[in-house]
């Protein structure tokens, strides 16, 4: 017998109401503007259960130091902001200043600006330059599927050990079980990053059927 229950859209809505602060009028709004951008474009925002689990996971380490990978409109830097501490730091990275003004609105609006930093420009090329005064304790990544093991490994030495790091999309809506020859390139980075994950000995790692999947990974060493 297999332990899981399918998700049908009745179960979500009853499991978004069944979580902390789910009258949340401040992410409320942030998706509003998000929405009014277009379905081909809001697809690109986390859920709103991610961001109570990104909240979770923040506070539940302690973190005081955190970095996201792929910004959008803000919905998960605000997510994350809520967990750190008040002198806490997330420095945010990301190509779009017109999406990101979106979240720099809610960031405002939301009172956690003065926690975050937000960094515009090729994130590759952003993190080979970045030196963090301290170890980081959180990292998010959510940006280009192709990048994400560069990501991985630019950030990896700079996270304290226990520190968390979580992937967005993996499962990929179900790509990664196609046969690698028919996956995108994308698909394909997911795939090998997924398999690297569970055998990496620097980290432990699990990949959760939240949203798109997300892939949980705390550094060990």
């Amino acid at each position: 017998m297999r332990k899981y229950t399918p998700v049908t859209d009745e179960l979500y809505d009853y499991l978004l109401q069944q979580r902390s602060g789910a009258n949340d009028p401040q992410m409320d709004a942030l998706r509003s503007d998000t929405a009014s951008l277009g379905d081909d474009i809001n697809i690109m925002s986390v859920s709103p259960e991610q961001c109570s689990l990104l909240t979770f996971l923040v506070a539940a380490i302690g973190a005081w130091h955190a970095v996201e990978v792929g910004t959008f409109t803000g919905a998960s830097s605000l997510a994350i902001a809520r967990g750190l501490p008040p002198d806490g730091r997330l420095i945010c990275f990301d190509q779009s200043g017109e999406w990101t003004s979106i979240a720099q609105k809610h960031w405002k609006l939301a009172g956690v600006e003065s926690k975050i930093e937000l960094r515009l420009g090729d994130a590759a090329q952003l993190l080979r330059a970045f030196k963090p005064a301290t170890p980081l304790d959180f990292v998010f990544i959510d940006a280009n599927k192709d990048g994400y093991d560069l990501y991985y490994e630019a950030l990896l030495p700079l996270l304290r050990p226990g520190g968390v790091m979580v992937f967005d999309n993996m499962l990929r809506h179900g790509e990664v079980l196609q046969p690698a020859e028919t996956q995108t390139l994308e698909t394909r980075t997911i795939t090998a990053l997924n398999r690297k994950l569970a055998r990496d000995p620097r980290v432990q790692s699990v990949l959760i059927p939240v949203a798109d999947g997300l892939n949980l990974c705390r550094k060990l060493v």
